[in-house]
């Protein structure tokens, strides 16, 4: 391996289903997302319960910890492990939801959206 190539030495806190995978793949796509960008996970305060999921495509900063998931270089920062560890993100289609789910295990609650959590 060339020393330019930086590569996750992490086992990664999360999963992702092959039907999430797709979809992402297929968001990429649509959306032109370069590859210098990489799958953001992540949590912020707000939403219905406390907690709201982030999941969308981003440039690593200096403090991100780096996962392969699959075939998707994963970035989160270091704090959002603890309340993302074990947790297994899905795609839905059926037919009162439609989109990504995430199965968390560390959530107390969760709310009817489906992306909002208390820990």
């Amino acid at each position: 391996m060339s020393a330019d190539v930086k590569s996750p030495t992490k086992t990664a806190p999360i999963s992702i289903t092959p039907s999430a995978m797709e979809q992402l793949g297929r968001l990429r796509k649509e959306l032109g997302v370069n590859g210098d960008h990489f799958l953001r996970i992540g949590v912020r305060g707000g939403g219905c319960s406390g907690f709201e999921y982030q999941l969308g495509f981003d440039l690593p900063q200096e403090d991100d910890q780096k996962f392969m998931v699959g075939s998707e270089q994963v970035l989160m920062k270091a704090g959002h492990a603890l309340y993302l560890l074990g947790m297994e993100i899905d795609w839905a289609t059926g037919l009162n939801n439609r989109g990504f789910t995430f199965n968390n295990p560390n959530a107390k609650e969760t709310c009817g959206c489906g992306t909002s959590f208390s820990a």
